[in-house]
């Protein structure tokens, strides 16, 4: 006797969701969403930079292709930045954090003197050769060096005197020096001390009074400027300001709104011929909704949302503390840039001028973001169950090509040996084995 039509449905649907649980519960899934999204976030930005560009590189330059061509030149050179990152030992992740603090500052300092001046914010330093954002160095400086203090200090967290020197004495500096000219790298660098002291497990009335000191520390920084202070009292009402200070804003909804569900297509953007501002870089958000329509949209989002979960997840399967608040600070970085951006583009958020990561054209942004993807790639490489499955399966002759090593076998030898030859390494947990390690609790 057939079974009923509705019963198999629910059947088959059954089984999809197990086969979805199953490949998620599998020891190397992080690695291998973290690698797929960071893929087509990048190849998607390569394509769209080409498009939102075009206009602009041939009345510049004569060429539709100067300002794409720039930007892949940064992705290949962010491949090697990837790479590197995922063959160095983890040794020596924590070392790179006060070198970093130190180049920071100093870029930082150099920056109102020596700055270029681009849109009426200098965030740039050129070097003729290449130009740098130090507030990228300043992010990744603080995620390194604020983590290797906070693991020093574990014991001493509940005492405010030990958490406050040195972490908070140095989050001022970076704080104060990136928000005399970057009020967007600012607000990031919160996301990732707030993402820090919480993944470190500090108490509530230690964000209360960081909240406190946070507040009057931005007052002067907001008061002291013009725009600022435009950006944050106009977004809410951005028609009533669309000849001044929303016009780019207001652009970019009509970009948004021409798009509809399915898009004009690709290439058909209107708004990009000279109507939207930095179209290919801090508005290519509504560049994309134009041409891809809501549906695209959609996809990027849901894309941030894979190397989101990708990233906590690491965070919380890594045994050693910090990679733990490395690999959490770090995602909080990407994916808060990535919602301050969109947020900003569709008139949720004041504009703040940050790129959208992987997508947006910039150079020192696409490479600093690789190394952190690399960064993260390989400590989920290093999560004990995966591992386990590494070494189970050996290297694939394009892993040995690359030159990127076995990690280290976990825990004591012998057991991690024996895992191995029983065949248990590379298998998800199992329920009994999940309740022998949380002690039996659901």
């Amino acid at each position: 006797m057939a079974a009923p039509a509705g019963l198999e449905a629910h059947t088959a649907s059954g089984r999809y969701v197990g086969v979805v649980t199953g490949l998620l519960r599998r020891p190397m899934a992080s690695y291998y969403a973290l690698l797929a999204s960071t893929g087509l976030l990048l190849g998607l930005g390569l394509i769209m930079v080409l498009s939102a560009s075009s206009i602009d590189s041939y009345a510049s330059s004569g060429s539709a292709f100067t300002i794409f061509t720039k930007q892949l030149t940064f992705a290949l050179i962010g491949i090697p930045a990837f790479w590197l990152a995922l063959r160095l030992p983890m040794r020596v992740w924590p070392m790179l954090g006060w070198p970093l603090v130190v180049l920071a500052t100093i870029l930082l300092v150099l920056l109102p003197f020596f700055g270029k001046e681009v849109n009426g914010a200098t965030l740039w330093l050129d070097f003729g050769f290449v130009q740098i954002q130090p507030v990228e160095v300043a992010k990744l400086a603080l995620v390194l060096w604020g983590a290797a203090v906070l693991v020093r200090k574990r014991p001493l967290l509940t005492e405010w005197r030990h958490l406050a020197v040195p972490l908070l004495v140095g989050s001022v500096v970076l704080f104060g020096l990136v928000g005399i000219e970057d009020f967007g790298g600012m607000i990031l660098l919160l996301f990732i001390l707030v993402a820090l002291l919480w993944t470190a497990g500090v108490r509530f009335r230690v964000f209360a009074t960081l909240g406190a000191i946070g507040v009057v520390g931005l007052v002067p920084l907001i008061v002291g400027n013009e725009e600022r202070i435009s950006r944050l009292t106009t977004f809410t009402d951005p028609f009533a300001h669309q000849d001044g200070d929303t016009y780019q804003l207001v652009r970019g909804f009509y970009s948004l709104g021409t798009g509809g569900w399915w898009g004009l297509g690709l290439g058909q953007s209107r708004e990009k011929w000279g109507a939207l501002p930095e179209a290919h870089n801090d508005f290519i958000f509504a560049i994309i909704g134009e041409e891809l329509g809501v549906l695209g949209c959609l996809v990027v989002v849901a894309l941030f949302g894979v190397l989101t979960w990708a990233g906590m997840r690491i965070a919380a399967r890594v045994d050693d503390p910090f990679r733990r608040l490395v690999a959490a600070a770090g995602t909080v970085w990407l994916a808060g840039q990535a919602l301050v951006n969109m947020g900003g583009v569709v008139g949720l958020l004041p504009i703040t001028g940050v790129p959208l990561p992987l997508i947006s054209a910039g150079g020192s942004s696409l490479v600093l973001t690789m190394f952190v993807i690399g960064m993260l790639a390989s400590f989920a490489r290093h999560e004990p169950e995966a591992v386990l499955a590494l070494h189970a399966r050996g290297r694939a002759w394009w892993v040995r090509w690359a030159g990127i090593p076995l990690p280290e076998l976990p825990g004591r030898p012998g057991r991690a040996r024996q895992a191995l030859r029983s065949g248990r390494a590379g298998r998800p947990l199992g329920r009994s084995t999940h309740r022998a390690r949380t002690g039996g609790r659901r």
